[in-house]
């Protein structure tokens, strides 16, 4: 007798951000990837951040609309998205990127925080949704919330760090929009006039360029000798996907002192609290490309540990696995009252 083939989830998934995007390949799923959005730089797939995840494709609203393809979730990343996909009769994941906080602060928001928090929890008991966030403070801020599934990176996806190259590395997009969250000022009065190059998508600030690909990405920081973070603990995490993906390749961090940085003062990168110790600990990477390998070596470790793909794959599972329930749930009595 054969044997049964194994179910295929099918997701549907509006563009965000290709390098988180990129994550949900490890759920060997179908995944249709909603392209066309407005308020997005690119209107497509940017190849340039990520390549297309195995078994995904890119789709349109309009197109999903049209075939009335069945999904066994819909995964949306704000209040916008989920009325977009309201026409979907499908489980409805949120994924909470931002805090609250710096959402309000981003749009020159006047609403009470308190009117939108319950305004989202309304809704998602409306639809039947689930949300989770990407860190516990987001979590907090938004307070719809206790599930938190992290980001994860693959140190095995990236290439041996060598840090041959005597200059630090900044990954940011939007800087001049985002100044305050990245706290750019601590950032520029702790670095400048010191070698460090600043890769990401600012077709406004002179030189600096988006990397190539992804390949071109893992070549930096493969050879750069260090990465540097810096954000207000008002508005945005200690972590990002760049720390991540930095730390997963080998690299030792430089950051601010934030209450949920991952990085170890004097373990896996330094913790600066004023942009005078962060210099200094700045000319000691650039000095020590010995230190920052046992620095960048532990911070890999604590990646593979903590970060793995595994882990998000379980995690984000069991997080479909609460939105599907949920969906059925609110579907039942709705049957049941005749709506």
């Amino acid at each position: 007798m054969p044997l049964a083939r194994p179910t295929v989830v099918k997701l549907l998934v509006l563009n965000c951000h290709e390098a988180w995007i990129h994550q949900l390949g490890v759920l060997c799923a179908e995944l249709d990837i909603v392209v066309g959005l407005p308020g997005r730089y690119t209107q497509g797939w940017d190849t340039r951040m990520r390549p297309l995840p195995d078994g995904a494709r890119t789709v349109t609203l309009d197109e999903v609309r049209q075939h009335g393809t069945a999904y066994d979730c819909v995964i949306n990343h704000n209040i916008t998205d989920l009325l977009d996909t309201k026409f979907l009769d499908a489980p409805k994941l949120l994924v909470l990127h931002d805090t609250l906080e710096g959402r309000m602060a981003q749009q020159d928001a006047e609403f009470d925080a308190r009117d939108m928090r319950a305004m989202l929890n309304s809704y998602l008991a409306t639809v039947g949704g689930h949300a989770i966030a990407i860190s516990r403070s987001k979590a907090r801020s938004w307070g719809v919330t206790h599930a938190v599934v992290h980001n994860s990176a693959d140190p095995e996806a990236y290439l041996p760090w060598i840090g041959d190259v005597a200059c630090g590395l900044r990954v940011a997009n939007h800087v001049t929009s985002k100044r305050v969250f990245l706290a750019w000022d601590f950032h520029e009065e702790a670095l400048a006039g010191l070698p460090l190059r600043i890769v990401g998508h600012n077709p406004d600030l002179a030189g600096v360029e988006a990397a190539d690909s992804w390949d071109h990405l893992k070549r930096m920081l493969a050879s750069h000798r260090f990465l540097v973070h810096t954000a207000d603990p008002r508005y945005e995490d200690g972590v990002n996907m760049a720390v991540l993906e930095a730390m997963a390749a080998g690299m030792p961090v430089l950051t601010n002192r934030h209450p949920t940085t991952i990085v170890e003062h004097g373990v896996t990168g330094f913790v600066a609290e004023s942009p005078a110790e962060m210099r200094a600990h700045a000319e000691r990477l650039l000095a020590d490309q010995g230190l920052a390998a046992e620095l960048g070596a532990n911070a890999r470790a604590l990646i593979a540990r903590y970060h793995s793909p595994d882990r998000f794959r379980v995690e984000f599972t069991k997080a479909i696995g609460e939105a599907r329930k949920k969906w059925a749930r609110r579907r039942g009595r709705g049957m049941a009252l005749g709506r």
